[in-house]
């Protein structure tokens, strides 16, 4: 392909010669804005031209309306001379801007996109439980395998993360609590503090919002992934049920390993919290333990043991709901991931407040 030459023989007769098409303006199309011309009648000499699109043809009516010029066609071929009459019975209009949208507006589509989506939402959980329950009628078809693998990425990986957080969050509980009860002479009670935050409130929601940011994000961007380069297409086309593969084997895993991981956060986190007391307020290990035995019984630890169960399945399903929802493009497998983050977090905290509230009016 020649690209595309604008030449000038005399004041008022160009010659046109190349490709004048996308590919072949590309040299041209700085240059041809500095020709200058003459007003009146200008001549293109076609006769050496090889193609113009309507790339081509949209350039040269605009610099002939920049040079105030009427164009005479000499020796193009008739194709190309009727291109450039269209061209030329559509002059340039400018642009209409966008009516901007009122913040009604804006709220309203918004309000409807997060509708759909939770109809999409409750849609993939219902779907997600009817394959379980087919699993569960046929368990040679469960893949342990596949569940344990989860298990080890999802929770065993994990251990170091959550521990050090949990760990510093103790040692943040009992220090804040032990400047405060000090003035007092309450030190005693840095141990009621430090355990009931840790094991009821601070040890699950940690835990879920760690496994959110670290597993949830993976579980999307995986799937996401999956989508993009067609694999789920082709489980599809050999019979294997996304779901069954990809969803249920995740969720039952992060159902197993939140609540161990949250008892591991309970553990560390109260550990955290007696080298404080013993550094702060100078409550012996034994001391600690001690009314840490009397005053905590095992509710306390079974409530956020349950609570870090709910979490695993908001977690599990809005990783893998996300993952569902990519649509074509690397681009989008990010903004599902950064999606199934935020929105996982999210649900974590209001049904942590939810618990608080239930658990209030049941004196729990």
């Amino acid at each position: 392909m020649v690209p595309a030459v604008f030449t000038r023989i005399s004041e008022r007769e160009w010659q046109l010669s190349g490709s004048w098409t996308v590919r072949g303006l590309e040299p041209l199309a700085e240059r041809i804005a500095d020709e200058a011309g003459a007003p009146g009648g200008v001549v293109l000499e076609g006769s050496t031209l090889e193609a113009i699109d309507t790339a081509g043809a949209w350039m040269l009516q605009r610099w002939l309306r920049r040079q105030g010029a009427v164009a005479e066609l000499r020796h193009w071929p008739p194709r190309l001379e009727r291109l450039m009459t269209l061209v030329a019975a559509h002059p340039e209009v400018p642009l209409l801007q966008p009516r901007r949208r009122s913040l009604l507006a804006r709220a309203g589509e918004r309000s409807v996109a997060a509708w759909r989506q939770a109809l999409a939402l409750l849609a993939f959980v219902g779907e997600s439980a009817l394959c379980a329950l087919r699993l569960l009628a046929h368990p040679a078809r469960i893949r342990w395998r596949t569940v344990l693998r989860n298990v080890q990425i999802g929770g065993f990986e994990a251990l170091p993360i959550i521990g050090l957080t949990s760990f510093l969050l103790g040692v943040v509980v009992a220090y804040q609590g032990a400047d405060q009860l000090r003035h007092y002479g309450a030190n005693i009670f840095v141990v009621d503090l430090v355990g009931y935050a840790m094991l009821r409130e601070f040890a699950p929601l940690i835990t879920a919002i760690i496994i959110a940011g670290r597993s949830g994000s993976a579980y999307a961007a995986q799937i996401g992934t999956m989508l993009v380069t067609e694999e789920i297409d082709a489980m599809r086309t050999l019979g294997i049920e996304p779901i069954e593969l990809l969803v249920l084997p995740k969720v039952a895993a992060l159902a197993l390993a939140l609540p161990l991981l949250t008892v591991f956060a309970d553990v560390t986190g109260v550990f955290g919290g007696m080298i404080m007391a013993r550094v702060q307020l100078d409550i012996g290990f034994q001391e600690f333990l001690d009314r840490f035995g009397r005053e905590l019984h095992g509710p306390s630890l079974l409530i956020g043991v349950g609570k870090a169960w709910v979490f695993a399945l908001i977690v599990a399903m809005i990783g893998c709901f996300q993952g569902f929802r990519t649509r074509g493009s690397a681009d989008s497998v990010g903004h599902q991931t950064t999606l199934s983050v935020v929105q996982a977090i999210f649900l974590v905290i209001v049904a942590d407040a939810l618990f608080s509230v239930v658990f209030s009016r049941l004196e729990l």
